[in-house]
């Protein structure tokens, strides 16, 4: 029996000037209960050692609504703020269980401007969406339909940096379903001179999108400095600088979402490797390189499309050395820097950095999954060779 998978359908949509304004006064209602609920939680669990949960926030915020200085809170929908306090929530319960830092305070200028909607506070009638405290329904441009016969469950409102306005629609889709099963396997290495190189010996270039736009995001930049701070200026500024950001991360996420489908819908079992992206933009000569490329997103969007689709996605561990690796005997290389891009083994087989770093990505992905093994290769296995067998390669003086 095919579980129903939940996908969220998003599009941009144009508010009317009253709409906007609602809108705008809603996400600023929700940053400041969001705010004020974290201060509270904070301060019980340092002052008193208490946790103070969802049900006694919620109770604040009554109380709130009832103060003179927040009694604006009562005039927006009370749904997006109920829903800000369940997502505080959420965010408190993956602190304590050690899956996330503690919670931090949202900026009117930083945070993401967003509300969501339950079913209780919307109308979602002939295709239309109407929220609460409208009258009107919102223009969406429906660039796809949605599933035939599908209804949202909630929606969620947000306004991007660039002054864009996007609703997404959170719908049962059953047209995600596992694909028929395959025998192909494939590992895959991320890269820089090429985006991703697979186990097969294909290639896929990197179309390094913040290259392309970088005169126009230097034109941009520049003007804004030029700009008085608090000006109206500065903030028209500032909106172009966003535009081209916005443009630029558009095509990165168009581009990723074509190259994981197609791997996710032609192949099995793909093994990727466990990379430290944060780790390495620390690197000041790669880290703009590192950012274009959206390793991280890549990744997220392949293991997401991997559960709805019935595929396997594993891991290797981020201390593999993959490229050092002879894929063909198994030797190690003392070392092999950055610039090396073509390598001769003592075995006498000559290897492309890049496709030998995926076929012993692949190597590995396969021995965890059948046998168990650790992907770290071992110097002096105990009882015997590991998994991925090595040797050192001794250099010739």
């Amino acid at each position: 029996m095919n579980v129903l998978v939940k996908r969220a359908f998003r599009y941009r949509f144009y508010p009317s000037e009253a709409q906007a304004l609602e809108l705008s006064r809603t996400f600023g209602c929700v940053r400041k209960v969001y705010n004020l609920a974290l201060q509270a939680r904070a301060e019980a669990w340092t002052l008193r050692g208490e946790r103070v949960g969802y049900e006694a926030t919620s109770a604040l915020l009554t109380v709130w609504k009832r103060t003179g200085e927040l009694a604006f809170l009562a005039e927006v929908s009370a749904v997006p703020l109920q829903q800000a306090l369940r997502h505080l929530q959420a965010g408190f319960t993956n602190f304590f269980a050690k899956r996330a830092q503690f919670p931090r305070f949202k900026s009117r200028k930083k945070s993401r401007a967003s509300a969501e909607y339950t079913r209780s506070a919307f109308r979602w009638r002939d295709g239309a969406l109407t929220l609460a405290k409208m009258a009107e329904p919102l223009d969406i441009r429906w660039s796809r339909p949605l599933p035939e016969g599908a209804v949202p469950s909630t929606v969620t409102v947000s306004r991007d940096s660039a002054g864009r306005w996007f609703v997404s629609l959170l719908c049962e889709d059953p047209g995600v379903r596992p694909l028929p099963a395959t025998d192909a396997v494939v590992g895959i290495d991320v890269g820089l001179d090429h985006l991703l190189v697979l186990s097969t010996g294909e290639k896929v270039g990197n179309p390094r999108h913040e290259r392309r736009d970088r005169t126009a995001l230097a034109r941009a930049q520049r003007a804004l400095c030029r700009k008085q701070k608090g000006s109206s200026n500065r903030v028209k500024a500032r909106v172009k600088v966003a535009r081209v950001h916005a443009r630029i991360a558009d095509r990165r996420t168009d581009f990723l979402h074509k190259i994981t489908t197609r791997l996710v819908r032609e192949t099995q079992t793909l093994v990727i490797e466990d990379l430290s992206v944060s780790n390495m933009v620390g690197n000041r000569r790669l880290a703009r390189a590192i950012s274009d490329a959206g390793w991280r997103q890549f990744r997220q969007l392949l293991q997401y499309k991997a559960d709805w689709y019935g595929r396997d996605v594993i891991v290797v561990d981020r201390w593999f050395p993959s490229s050092k690796l002879c894929s063909v005997c198994g030797a190690l290389a003392a070392a092999m820097p950055l610039g090396v891009r073509t390598w001769t083994c003592g075995c006498g087989a000559t290897h492309d950095r890049d496709v030998n770093a995926a076929r012993n990505i692949l190597a590995a992905g396969l021995a965890v999954s059948v046998c168990g093994a650790g992907v770290r290769p071992q110097r002096n296995p105990p009882g015997g060779q590991s998994a991925t067998k090595q040797k050192v390669l001794q250099r010739e003086p």
